[in-house]
């Protein structure tokens, strides 16, 4: 809650996102994490160049190994010029390794 309630930063988000956590949250009918999501989203910058985010995750997950929604989250975030990227994968995962944005888990703050 710390991060959401930071003031300075900026929050940003992209369709790859909402399709990962609405339609389970909305399915399981959990309204107050449905509400939390459709907040969140309607209140963050989005990028929507699904073009260049597929151009930039296919290299990248070559190059680190990355699974496919990881490498679309890493691409964003690289494209979004995002500070961070903050993620609930633990820091085993090969999302770490990329170079393109720092990847930080949620737990570490």
């Amino acid at each position: 809650m710390s991060i959401l309630g930071d003031s300075n930063r900026i929050f940003l988000t992209t369709p790859f996102l909402a399709l990962e956590v609405v339609p389970k949250a909305a399915f399981n009918r959990q309204k107050l994490e449905l509400s939390f999501y459709e907040r969140y989203m309607a209140s963050a910058t989005t990028y929507r160049g699904l073009n260049r985010i597929e151009k930039v995750a296919r290299a990248e997950a070559a190059r680190c190994g990355l699974a496919a929604m990881d490498a679309l989250h890493v691409a964003s975030a690289f494209l979004l010029k995002a500070d961070e990227l903050i993620t609930t994968a633990k820091p085993s995962k090969p999302m770490y390794r990329t170079a393109l944005v720092k990847v930080c888990w949620l737990y570490s703050y």
